[in-house]
Protein backbone atom coordinates (compact mmCIF):
# COMPACT_ATOMS: atom_id res chain seq x y z
CA UNK A 1 0.00 0.00 0.00
CA UNK A 2 1.12 3.54 -0.69
CA UNK A 3 -0.03 6.95 0.50
CA UNK A 4 0.20 9.41 -2.39
CA UNK A 5 0.70 13.07 -1.53
CA UNK A 6 2.73 14.03 -4.62
CA UNK A 7 2.11 13.25 -8.27
CA UNK A 8 2.85 9.72 -9.44
CA UNK A 9 3.11 8.44 -12.98
CA UNK A 10 0.49 6.48 -14.82
CA UNK A 11 3.21 3.86 -15.40
CA UNK A 12 3.52 3.32 -11.64
CA UNK A 13 -0.24 2.96 -11.35
CA UNK A 14 -0.26 0.42 -14.21
CA UNK A 15 2.50 -1.55 -12.47
CA UNK A 16 0.50 -1.63 -9.23
CA UNK A 17 -2.57 -2.85 -11.13
CA UNK A 18 -0.59 -5.64 -12.81
CA UNK A 19 0.73 -6.76 -9.43
CA UNK A 20 -2.70 -6.91 -7.79
CA UNK A 21 -6.05 -7.10 -9.58
CA UNK A 22 -4.64 -6.98 -13.11
CA UNK A 23 -6.72 -4.12 -14.50
CA UNK A 24 -7.55 -1.95 -11.50
CA UNK A 25 -6.12 -0.35 -8.39
CA UNK A 26 -8.30 0.20 -5.34
CA UNK A 27 -7.91 3.65 -3.81
CA UNK A 28 -9.31 5.79 -1.01
CA UNK A 29 -9.26 9.56 -1.48
CA UNK A 30 -9.16 12.05 1.39
CA UNK A 31 -10.82 15.07 -0.23
CA UNK A 32 -9.79 17.38 2.64
CA UNK A 33 -6.09 16.47 2.91
CA UNK A 34 -5.88 15.83 -0.86
CA UNK A 35 -4.09 12.50 -0.50
CA UNK A 36 -4.80 9.02 -1.82
CA UNK A 37 -4.16 5.61 -0.30
CA UNK A 38 -3.48 3.12 -3.11
CA UNK A 39 -3.09 -0.54 -3.72
CA UNK A 40 -4.56 -2.60 -0.90
CA UNK A 41 -6.75 -5.66 -1.15
CA UNK A 42 -9.73 -3.81 0.33
CA UNK A 43 -10.81 -0.17 0.44
CA UNK A 44 -11.35 -0.72 4.16
CA UNK A 45 -7.61 -1.40 4.61
CA UNK A 46 -6.73 1.91 2.94
CA UNK A 47 -9.44 3.69 4.91
CA UNK A 48 -8.01 2.30 8.18
CA UNK A 49 -4.50 3.57 7.43
CA UNK A 50 -5.79 7.05 6.56
CA UNK A 51 -7.90 7.18 9.72
CA UNK A 52 -4.85 6.17 11.76
CA UNK A 53 -2.97 9.07 10.15
CA UNK A 54 -5.62 11.60 11.19
CA UNK A 55 -8.06 11.65 8.29
CA UNK A 56 -11.74 12.11 9.09
CA UNK A 57 -14.26 9.48 8.00
CA UNK A 58 -16.51 12.00 6.25
CA UNK A 59 -13.64 12.99 3.93
CA UNK A 60 -12.77 9.44 2.76
CA UNK A 61 -14.19 7.97 -0.44
CA UNK A 62 -13.43 4.63 -2.08
CA UNK A 63 -12.79 4.42 -5.81
CA UNK A 64 -11.28 2.07 -8.35
CA UNK A 65 -8.76 3.27 -10.92
CA UNK A 66 -8.33 1.58 -14.30
CA UNK A 67 -4.92 2.71 -15.62
CA UNK A 68 -5.48 1.23 -19.09
CA UNK A 69 -8.65 3.28 -19.57
CA UNK A 70 -9.02 6.95 -20.45
CA UNK A 71 -11.40 9.78 -19.61
CA UNK A 72 -14.24 8.96 -17.26
CA UNK A 73 -13.64 5.21 -17.72
CA UNK A 74 -10.40 5.67 -15.76
CA UNK A 75 -12.28 6.04 -12.46
CA UNK A 76 -15.13 4.09 -10.89
CA UNK A 77 -16.96 5.41 -7.85
CA UNK A 78 -17.74 2.09 -6.18
CA UNK A 79 -16.88 0.98 -2.67
CA UNK A 80 -18.59 -0.42 0.37
CA UNK A 81 -16.98 2.32 2.49
CA UNK A 82 -19.08 4.87 0.59
CA UNK A 83 -22.33 3.50 2.05
CA UNK A 84 -23.35 6.20 4.53
CA UNK A 85 -27.14 6.44 4.67
CA UNK A 86 -27.03 8.59 7.81
CA UNK A 87 -25.00 11.15 5.85
CA UNK A 88 -27.08 11.03 2.67
CA UNK A 89 -24.98 8.60 0.61
CA UNK A 90 -27.20 5.58 0.09
CA UNK A 91 -25.13 3.75 -2.50
CA UNK A 92 -21.67 2.30 -2.99
CA UNK A 93 -21.09 5.17 -5.40
CA UNK A 94 -20.70 8.85 -4.57
CA UNK A 95 -24.14 10.41 -4.83
CA UNK A 96 -23.15 14.06 -4.36
CA UNK A 97 -21.85 15.69 -7.54
CA UNK A 98 -19.72 18.23 -5.65
CA UNK A 99 -17.98 15.40 -3.77
CA UNK A 100 -17.34 13.52 -7.03
CA UNK A 101 -15.74 16.68 -8.44
CA UNK A 102 -13.51 16.99 -5.36
CA UNK A 103 -12.42 13.36 -5.80
CA UNK A 104 -11.67 13.93 -9.48
CA UNK A 105 -9.69 17.05 -8.61
CA UNK A 106 -7.49 15.13 -6.15
CA UNK A 107 -7.00 12.25 -8.58
CA UNK A 108 -6.08 14.65 -11.39
CA UNK A 109 -3.66 16.46 -9.09
CA UNK A 110 -1.86 13.30 -7.94
CA UNK A 111 -2.00 10.93 -10.90
CA UNK A 112 -0.66 11.82 -14.31
CA UNK A 113 -3.95 11.24 -16.17
CA UNK A 114 -6.46 14.01 -16.92
CA UNK A 115 -10.03 12.96 -16.20
CA UNK A 116 -12.77 15.23 -17.47
CA UNK A 117 -15.24 16.29 -14.79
Amino acid sequence: MKIVAQKISLAELKNRAENSYGDLVKAVVDVEKEIIALDAELHADEEKILLEQGSKQENLWGINLYPEMTGQDFIEFDSMINLRPAHGNRSRGVDDEATRKKILSVVNKLINNDIST
